[in-house]
C-alpha cells in the first residue's frame, strides 16, 4: 500500500513533485540524485513498495537504447579533437584568410567554431579551445573587449544546433524521430545562426572599424603563407566530410559514423605525430566523465518522467494545455518560454529528459512535425548556454580568460548574442521550412 498520497489528485500530485524538486535542487544536490528521489518517493507515496519494478523498467529501457552508443563516440571524438593541435592549426590558417577585412579575425573565430562543430557535437570544450587561441589574439589587435567574449561563446555553443549535436541526438532519443533527419534538418538553421553571427560583426565593425581593426599586411600574410595555411584546413574538412557525408548520404548510421569519426581523427593524430599514451588516456577519461553525467541524469530524468506517466500525468498536462483557449502558435511559445526560463537554472540535459516526454506528444496532437520542434528545442537550449545567471559558456570561458575578466564583463558581451539567437529562435517558430526544405 502507498501512503495515500494519490488521494490528492494528479493536480496537486504535480505540484508536489515539481515542488520537491526545486527544493533539492536548492540544497546542491546533482539533478540525477535530484530527480531519483523525488521519483522513489513519489512512487513508494503513490503507488506503494510494489511498484518498485516499474522503476527499475524505466533505467532499463533507458541504458539498453541503442542510439546512446553514438554520444560516447562524439565525445570521444571532441576530446581527441581538444588534445590534438588540429584546432590550432585550422584556427592559425583561417586568421591568414581573414585577410585585411574589419572584424576579419572575429569573423574568422565564428567559422573556425562553426568547423569544430561539425566535427564534435559538445560544447564546454570548444568554449575553452577558442578563449586559449582566439580571444588573447582578438585582444592582443586591439579588438573590442564584448564582441572578442561573444564571438567566442557564441561561436562555441553552436555545437548545440550543428550536426553532429549531442542535443539533436538526445532529442531523437526520447521523441523517437530519426536522428539522420533531425541533422539534416538543423544544418540550414545552424548555418543562418552563424551568418547572423558573422552579420553583426561585420556591421558593427564595418561602421566602426576600431572595434575590430584590420589585419596589416605583414599580420595577413602573403599568398605563401596562404598556400602553406591550407594544410591546416585539409584535416578539419576531412573528418567533418567523413562524419557528415556518411550520414547525409545513407552511407551509415548516425552511431557507425560516429565511430567513423574517431578512426578518422585517431589516423590524423597519427599522421601528425601527435598519439600518446597521455593523450588517449586524458581524452578517455574526459569521455567517462561527460557520458557518465548524461547517463545518471538521463536515468534519474526517466524514472522521474515514467513515474509521472503511470500517475496520469502526462495526460493531465496534454489536457491543461491543449484545453487552453489559445492558437497552436501561442501554445508553441508558451512552450519556448518554459524552455527558456528553465534553462536559466538547469542543464540542457535535465530540461530535455524532463520536458520532452511531455511536450513531444502534444507537438504531435498539434499536428506539428516533431523535428521541426527539435530544432526549436536546439535553438532554445543554445540561448540557455548564454544566459545568466548560470550560462555554462561564461563559466567555461572565465576559466581561461584573461586576467581583469570578470563574468559582468561576459555576461553584458552575451547579450547582443542571445538576442541574435532568440530572434532566429522566432523566425523559426513562424517559418517552419527553413527547417523541413531538406526533407521533403
Amino acid at each position: 500500500m502507498g501512503l495515500g498520497l494519490n488521494a490528492i489528485g494528479i493536480e496537486y500530485g504535480t505540484y508536489l513533485l515539481i515542488g520537491g524538486i526545486f527544493v533539492l535542487l536548492i540544497t546542491g544536490l546533482p539533478l540525477a540524485f535530484v530527480t531519483g528521489l523525488v521519483a522513489l518517493s513519489i512512487t513508494f507515496g503513490w503507488f506503494g513498495p510494489m511498484a518498485l519494478p516499474l522503476v527499475t523498467s524505466r533505467v532499463y529501457g533507458f541504458i539498453t537504447e541503442y542510439s546512446l552508443v553514438a554520444v560516447p563516440m562524439f565525445v570521444f571524438m571532441a576530446s581527441l579533437l581538444d588534445r590534438s593541435g588540429i584546432a590550432r592549426d585550422l584556427f592559425n590558417a583561417m586568421r591568414i584568410f581573414a585577410g585585411r577585412l574589419p572584424g576579419g579575425v572575429a569573423v574568422q573565430t565564428l567559422v573556425v567554431a562553426f568547423f569544430m562543430a561539425t566535427m564534435s557535437g559538445i560544447i564546454g570544450g570548444e568554449i575553452v579551445l577558442l578563449g586559449l587561441l582566439a580571444l588573447p589574439q582578438m585582444l592582443r589587435l586591439g579588438y573590442d573587449r564584448n564582441i572578442s567574449i561573444g564571438v567566442v561563446c557564441a561561436g562555441g555553443s553552436l555545437g548545440t544546433m550543428i550536426p553532429p549535436s549531442i542535443v539533436l541526438i538526445i532529442y531523437g532519443l526520447i521523441a523517437s524521430v530519426s536522428i539522420a533527419d533531425l541533422f539534416i534538418a538543423a544544418f540550414t538553421p545552424g548555418t543562418i545562426l552563424m551568418l547572423s553571427y558573422v552579420s553583426y560583426v561585420l556591421i558593427r565593425c564595418l561602421m566602426n572599424p576600431e572595434l575590430g581593426p584590420p589585419l596589416t599586411r605583414e599580420q595577413a600574410g602573403g599568398l605563401k603563407e596562404k598556400v602553406a595555411a591550407l594544410k591546416g584546413v585539409v584535416m578539419p574538412a576531412a573528418i567533418a566530410g567523413l562524419v557528415l557525408g556518411s550520414i547525409y548520404g545513407g552511407i551509415a548510421s548516425v552511431t557507425e559514423a560516429a565511430a567513423m569519426g574517431v578512426i578518422g581523427v585517431l589516423i590524423a593524430i597519427v599522421v601528425r605525430g601527435e598519439f600518446s599514451f597521455k593523450l588517449m588516456q586524458e581524452s578517455v577519461l574526459q569521455t567517462l566523465d561527460t557520458c557518465g553525467m548524461i547517463i545518471w541524469i538521463g536515468i534519474g530524468a526517466a524514472i522521474v518522467v515514467g513515474v509521472y506517466n503511470l500517475m496520469g500525468g502526462n495526460r493531465f498536462v496534454s489536457s491543461t494545455i491543449l484545453g487552453l483557449d489559445a492558437s497552436p502558435t501561442v501554445i508553441i511559445l508558451l512552450m519556448m518560454l518554459i524552455l527558456l526560463v528553465l534553462g536559466f537554472i538547469l542543464d540542457w540535459i535535465g530540461i530535455a529528459m524532463l520536458c520532452l516526454p511531455i511536450f513531444v506528444p502534444i507537438i504531435k496532437q498539434l499536428g506539428y512535425d516533431p523535428i521541426w520542434f527539435g530544432i526549436l528545442f536546439c535553438v532554445n537550449m543554445q540561448v540557455s548556454y548564454l544566459s545568466p545567471p548560470f550560462g555554462p559558456a561564461a563559466f567555461y570561458l572565465k576559466g581561461v580568460a584573461p586576467p581583469g575578466i570578470t563574468l559582468q564583463h561576459i555576461y553584458t558581451a552575451l547579450l547582443p548574442f542571445i538576442a541574435i539567437q532568440l530572434a532566429v529562435l522566432a523566425l523559426l517558430v513562424f517559418v517552419p521550412e527553413i527547417s523541413l526544405w531538406p526533407l521533403r
